[in-house]
């Protein structure tokens, strides 16, 4: 025993190169062999439950207000250093089940300006009343500053007869038939609050008739 150890100690570097396997002469990692099932490589962490890569996707919230961007308008402010960018974004937003916004928001990036005006509009929301057949229960005009929107009740299977605007906030609402014409001004601003003016004097049957008992009276 004493001999073999004594050997081991008086072994010159060149021996020991001799013998050390060529992937290491080379500085290169020794091949490893297959690993056993169940087991994990060096350095890796359990992530969650489950084995790595086993993850399962998070079930998605189901929204509360479906939402529309109506209009992006670049804005501009001259300052004593130039000219400041800003964008301002006009979104509607709605349940399809009778409850719709609007809001507006200004911000130096379009994301920003957005998420702005989305939090304007659940601030800002409506009831509106939607009679059988998915339409409106008489024709209404609606006002605000010089533009007028005009809406019309219409028979199933019509489908929504508007434009951009007007479109966006009545399909949002969960009206599906209806006829519309815009007068004056096209703004987008305009035309969704003349939208909304109509929308909210709607009077129901049953308040038609409240109303009709009081003046015969």
């Amino acid at each position: 025993m004493a001999e073999e150890l004594k050997v081991e100690a008086t072994a010159t570097p060149a021996e020991k190169a001799e013998v050390a396997p060529k992937e290491q002469q080379n500085g290169e990692r020794p091949a490893r062999g297959p690993r056993p099932q169940g087991q994990r490589p060096h350095g890796d962490r359990p992530h969650g439950k489950g084995p790595r890569g086993d993850r399962r996707p998070r079930a998605e919230e189901p929204k509360e207000y479906e939402e529309t961007v109506v209009e992006i308008n670049r804005i501009a402010k001259t300052v004593k250093g130039g000219r400041r960018m800003r964008f301002s974004a006009l979104v509607v937003i709605g349940n399809k089940k009778g409850k719709y916004g609007f809001g507006t928001g200004k911000a130096a990036e379009v994301p920003d300006a957005i998420k702005k005006a989305l939090e304007a509009a659940k601030r800002n929301t409506f009831e509106l009343h939607i009679v059988k057949g998915g339409t409106l229960a008489h024709e209404i005009i609606g006002k605000f500053g010089a533009c007028s929107v005009f809406l019309k009740p219409a028979p199933e299977g019509t489908g929504i007869i508007a434009g951009g605007p007007v479109r966006a906030i009545l399909e949002l609402a969960g009206i599906r038939n209806v006829t519309s014409k815009v007068y004056g001004s096209r703004a987008p601003i305009n035309i969704i609050r003349a939208t909304h003016n109509g929308l909210s004097n709607l009077k129901s049957y049953k308040q038609v008739q409240a109303l009709r008992a009081k003046v015969e009276e």
